[in-house]
C-alpha cells in the first residue's frame, strides 16, 4: 500500500495528507482506516464531491501550510510516482525552492506500455507546445509529483491560481518560473497506473492545449519576485 511505503521512507517528522472527493470507490473510508492506524501522521481532508483537480491541490496546500509544513510534496497516490524518490527531492529542496520530478531529462523515462502515441502527444504537450506559448523553461511542464518550499506556496496566490483541471500543473510551473524561483528536474521513471483509468480523455487534453493561452493572458503582467 502507498501509505506504508510513504511512512516508512527515512524522512524526519513525515506527514500525510489525502485529499478525497468523494471519490465512489471507497477511498475516503479507506485513508481514514490508514490514519486511525497512524494517529498523529496522516490526515484526510474530505471534500463534498468533484471540484477539479486543482482546487483539490489547493486545499491540501493551504491545510498543510495551516498545519506548519516546511516542505510540500505533491503526488499522485496511483503510484504513477515512486516513493523512492522523495528523499532525494528534499535533499535538493534545501538548495533550490522547487524540485520536479521530471520524466523529460536525461535519466528520466515514462513506462514501456506506453503506446508511440501517448509518448508523443505527452512529449509534444511539454517539449514544445507548452514552452513555445509560455517561454517555459522546464521539459515537464505537467509533471505532478513536485516539491515546494513553504515560501514557494505562500507567495503564490493560491486562491487566484485558476486552473482547475489538469493544466494546473502547467500553470504552477509557470508561476514558479515567472516569479523567480529556482526550479530543478530531477529524473524519474513515470510508472503506468497501477489501478484505475486515466481521466485524460481526447476532450479533456484539448482543454488543457488552449488552457494554455489563458495561461499567458492572465499573467501577462505578473513580474519576478523582489529579491529579500
Amino acid at each position: 500500500m502507498l501509505v506504508e511505503q510513504l511512512l516508512a521512507l527515512p524522512v524526519p517528522d513525515l506527514r500525510l495528507l489525502i485529499v478525497d472527493d468523494a471519490s465512489p470507490d471507497g477511498t475516503g473510508e479507506l485513508a481514514e482506516q490508514c490514519a486511525a492506524r497512524s494517529p498523529g501522521r496522516l490526515t484526510v481532508l474530505h471534500r463534498p464531491g468533484k471540484q477539479g483537480l486543482g482546487t483539490a491541490y489547493v486545499a491540501g496546500f493551504k491545510r498543510a501550510l495551516a498545519e506548519g509544513a516546511d516542505y510540500l510534496v505533491q503526488m499522485d497516490a496511483d503510484f504513477s510516482h515512486s516513493p523512492s524518490y522523495i528523499p532525494t527531492m528534499l535533499e535538493k529542496a534545501r538548495e533550490h525552492d522547487v524540485v520536479v520530478g521530471s520524466r523529460y531529462v536525461p535519466g528520466g523515462s515514462t513506462d514501456e506500455r506506453w503506446s508511440h502515441w501517448r509518448y508523443l502527444l505527452s512529449w509534444w504537450a511539454n517539449r514544445i507546445y507548452s514552452r513555445a506559448i509560455l517561454g517555459l523553461r522546464a521539459k515537464d511542464a505537467t509533471a505532478g509529483f513536485k516539491c515546494f518550499r513553504r515560501s514557494v506556496l505562500q507567495a503564490i496566490e493560491l486562491d487566484k491560481v485558476g486552473s482547475s483541471g489538469y493544466i494546473f500543473q502547467v500553470e504552477m510551473a509557470y508561476l514558479c518560473e515567472r516569479l523567480g524561483f529556482s526550479v530543478l528536474e530531477v529524473p524519474i521513471r513515470f510508472e503506468d497506473r497501477r489501478i484505475g483509468r486515466s481521466k485524460m480523455s481526447v476532450p479533456v487534453k484539448l482543454e488543457a492545449a488552449w488552457r494554455v493561452w489563458q495561461i499567458k493572458l492572465r499573467y501577462r503582467h505578473l513580474r519576478p519576485l523582489a529579491a529579500p
